[in-house]
């Protein structure tokens, strides 16, 4: 089976620079006359208002269930709560709720901070750095991490046993591991906020943070015993984790890496890193929006609500341009990341291989 290399590096002239930029720019101005990069305000108003409301009567049928444990059970619907709030906040941070970018930035740190109890600004530079380099060596952030190895490289770099041991795990690990991304993405936020230098908003965001688990905790401990506190947080935190997880993690992994430093023009860019996932509007609902990762790369800008009609458009362009345009179904993409993390874990030569030829198989039988 032939390996997928790194795309080649290329030299943008002025000239090659607006060669390379015109089919993006023809799909754009497809886009904007189909009406998809207007905004959403009926949709956004009414998501923004339940917000407040929907966290009033999870916390009012808390109490009302009092110390159970079936309480358990609340913490599930916490965790849902909590991670489609999460994809509210994203939306506003990618400017599709208003066009002024200090409402965007206001109501993303109002969600995120005050009631997801995540930094706004850590996920933004973060976030930001991602959209810009997805699945890019040494420029996306999103596969530079601790725990788990997306690149060849990454994984022989791990020389202690232990870590070596989980490496080599990996596949297996992969959603278990998510259980704990909750709590990471909480201390992350700290962190941010508690770092040294200059942090902007730093006071706004340390303040809305402390507010939040101050009375989240407080609720929890007046309500529950102890015991059943620490196991409600526990489920709440670890479920929420793992739903974020798995809403993201189908979007780029197991798709094409970019070596360090190489150029790739944008549309191919971002279309070739990404994959979407089929379904019906519950899968729209359920995974935010992000189920449509290419248009959403292509377009961050754009309102949730536009993305389905949005990628009919671009597929019909994207296939008849030779651009890559890859989607599957939700539980096939699952097994292609860990077929992919798993490899690369086993120390393959070329993780890519198998994956990448699943998807094409998958797209010929369209």
């Amino acid at each position: 089976m032939m390996a997928i290399q790194p795309t080649a590096s290329v030299e943008f002239t002025p000239v090659r620079a607006r060669v390379a930029v015109r089919p993006y720019l023809a799909l754009a101005d497809r886009v904007r006359e189909a009406g998809l990069l207007r905004r959403r305000y009926g949709y956004y108003w009414t998501m923004l208002a339940a917000v407040p409301l929907v966290f009033a009567a999870c916390v009012a049928v808390f109490i009302l269930i009092g110390d159970t444990w079936w309480q358990m059970f609340t913490a599930v619907a916490f965790a849902i709560v909590f991670t489609q709030t999460a994809f509210l906040g994203h939306d506003a941070a990618h400017r599709q709720i208003f066009r002024s970018g200090k409402w965007n930035d206001w109501v993303s740190i109002v969600i995120g901070d005050l009631f997801i109890g995540m930094s706004y600004g850590w996920w933004q530079n973060k976030h930001t750095r991602h959209h810009a380099n997805p699945n890019q060596v040494g420029a996306d952030p999103d596969i530079e991490l601790p725990v788990i190895a997306f690149t060849p490289e990454q994984a022989s770099s791990h020389r202690n046993p232990v870590s070596r041991w989980l490496i080599s795990h990996q596949g297996w690990l992969f959603f278990p591991i998510l259980l704990l991304e909750g709590v990471s993405l909480h201390l992350s936020g700290f962190k941010r906020v508690l770092s040294r230098g200059k942090v902007q908003r730093r006071w706004a965001e340390l303040g809305l943070l402390v507010i939040r688990f101050a009375l989240y905790l407080f609720v929890v401990f007046l309500v529950l015993s102890p015991d059943k506190a620490v196991v409600f947080l526990a489920i709440q935190l670890g479920l929420f984790g793992f739903y974020m997880g798995m809403s993201f993690a189908p979007n780029h992994k197991g798709m094409p890496m970019l070596a360090e430093g190489e150029k790739m023009d944008f549309l191919h860019h971002q279309a070739k890193m990404s994959r979407n996932i089929r379904g019906s509007r519950f899968i729209d609902v359920a995974m935010g929006g992000l189920n449509f990762q290419i248009e959403h790369h292509l377009f961050p800008s754009m309102a949730r609500p536009h993305l389905r009609k949005a990628a009919a458009i671009i597929a019909e362009f994207c296939r008849a341009n030779g651009v890559p345009y890859v989607e599957t179904g939700l539980w096939n993409s699952y097994g292609l990341v860990l077929r992919y993390i798993n490899r690369v874990g086993l120390g393959a030569k070329d993780p890519f291989e198998c994956p990448l030829l699943a998807e094409r198989a998958t797209i010929g039988r369209r």
